[in-house]
């Protein structure tokens, strides 16, 4: 299984990738996931076409499972990630993905960004995102359980989901 963890905050090596990674791993822990810190391009996302951009989306829309990561920025997801997003087609950029939004904030208020505002790009772009939208506090997702418990929960429902991908041969 390609599991690809797409993280958009402006930080590099940021809590968002740590909190992404370990999702990743906990939940598909038989794949080392492909990382795409999406700080690391800089003014490359501006422009289209260029190779390392171009790369690391086909390495997304390879992948099985994705979890597209960020920071709550203005009650949103950042301008990063949205202009990653931007790469892939509408409708069909990312079919064949299982899709998990995750996103992480200073508290409770912004709780339901994942789903309201992450999910639905993502399921316009075609991707497969049963599953719920994961929010984690950025000061304590180490310690605090969630994210175990979430992927306890939903890693049979995203490996079932990526085993029925359709893959063209």
């Amino acid at each position: 299984m390609t599991v690809t963890v797409v993280v958009g905050n402006p930080k590099p090596a940021s809590r968002t990738l740590d909190a992404a990674t370990r999702l990743a791993a906990a939940l598909r822990p038989d794949a080392e996931p492909h990382v795409i810190d999406l700080v690391n391009f800089g003014p490359a996302l501006l422009s289209w076409g260029d190779p390392a951009v171009a790369e690391a989306a086909r390495t997304v829309a390879d992948s099985e499972l994705v979890v597209f990561a960020s920071p709550t920025f203005k009650a949103t997801y950042t301008g990063l990630l949205k202009l990653f997003l931007e790469q892939f087609d509408g409708g069909t950029g990312l079919a064949d993905v299982v899709a998990v939004p995750l996103m992480l904030g200073a508290g409770p208020t912004h709780a339901l960004a994942p789903d309201l505002l992450l999910k639905p790009v993502l399921v316009e772009l075609g991707a497969t995102a049963a599953l719920p939208g994961l929010y984690l506090s950025d000061r304590a997702f180490a310690e605090d359980g969630v994210l175990e418990e979430y992927a306890r929960r939903w890693r049979p429902v995203a490996e079932a989901l990526a085993a029925r991908q359709v893959r063209p041969s």
